[in-house]
């Protein structure tokens, strides 16, 4: 099959990317800066930009659309340029270049209004409830990619969640810097019950769901490990791997929460560079049960994880090992 990967630079369209190519596809990856993935053929380019996606689309049978901007702060109109104007951008070109099926990499943050999930699926994305400007827009495109799926174009979505792993940036790096500075605090002590995935799983989860397009298309999966554990015990086992002194202070969830809204807010008037060291959002993950029934969501895909988290921790402690961290 061609499949075209939209954000294959970053961690998990890079493995999606690479397991597409194991797995003998022809695939192209369209972003803005080099994916560098051995076997796929570069398009450089923004999905803000109608030529360039004209330009990636032509000749793809298949698409993964991952291509977002992420972060907890920024300008609204940037995330909405990209997230859900760039998704319509790519949704109209994929139609017209008469591409057959597209997945959609979403987020379960499109669901969740900062109440606890404890072993529920994949609630309907709600733009209204959902919390921050990221999960928002994810929300829109995501209701967007799914009302443009039929039998001509059959369109899934695929909710990942908290994706890490060997040369993760969003998560495991932000973990390690902030330990290592003392700045990371446990909220409520640590308790609340968390699901992750490790990028092996959720690459392989996301090309399953191209090749089960006949079974899901028209829906929205999450995608998990299927381990919940205690915040405060992920948070020590990616320190440990990264060989930093894990957290041991705490700070009530509640007013984390509190100070996250102003911290977010100053933060974004001021345009300051980089994340803050609190957010809303980020308070309400690190204090707040979230993990998932995954039953469905494997039975659907025919797919299970291969990698377990104490084999990912292990994974990513070998990564710091050889790069002498």
């Amino acid at each position: 099959m061609r499949v075209l990967v939209t954000g294959a630079s970053g961690l998990l369209g890079g493995e999606v990317a690479r397991v597409l190519v194991r797995q003998g596809h022809a695939v192209t990856t369209f972003q803005r800066r080099p994916a560098e993935v051995d076997g796929a053929v570069d398009i450089a380019g923004s999905i803000t930009d109608d030529n360039a996606v004209a330009r990636a689309v032509a000749g793809a049978e298949g698409v993964i659309h991952l291509a977002a901007k992420v972060s907890f702060t920024g300008r609204a109109a940037d995330f909405d340029a990209v997230n859900v104007a760039g998704t319509r951008r790519l949704l109209r070109a994929a139609r017209e270049a008469g591409v057959r099926d597209l997945v959609f990499v979403s987020s379960p943050s499109v669901a969740n209004s900062g109440a606890a999930i404890a072993g529920l699926g994949a609630g309907p994305a709600d733009p209204v409830r959902a919390h921050g400007t990221y999960s928002r827009t994810k929300a829109e495109a995501e209701l967007l990619a799914l009302a443009a799926d039929s039998r001509q174009f059959r369109v899934a979505a695929v909710r990942p969640h908290i994706v890490w792993g060997p040369g993760d940036t969003q998560l495991v790096e932000r973990v390690l810097d902030r330990a290592g500075r003392g700045r990371l605090p446990l909220l409520d002590a640590g308790a609340a019950l968390i699901d992750t995935t490790y990028v092996d799983n959720a690459a392989s989860a996301i090309v399953a769901a191209l090749h089960r397009m006949e079974h899901i298309h028209g829906r929205a999966l999450v995608v998990s490990n299927g381990e919940p554990r205690p915040v405060g015990e992920l948070l020590a086992g990616i320190c440990v791997a990264g060989g930093v002194r894990a957290p041991s202070w705490t700070v009530p969830g509640r007013l984390a929460r509190a100070a996250g809204s102003v911290v977010e807010k100053v933060w974004t008037l001021a345009a300051r560079d980089g994340e803050p060291p609190m957010t809303r959002f980020l308070a309400e993950q690190l204090s707040t049960a979230h993990w998932f029934d995954q039953r469905e969501t494997r039975e659907l895909l025919d797919w299970t994880p291969a990698v377990s988290l104490d084999e990912g921790l292990a994974k990513l402690a070998e990564y710091y090992v050889v790069r002498g961290r």
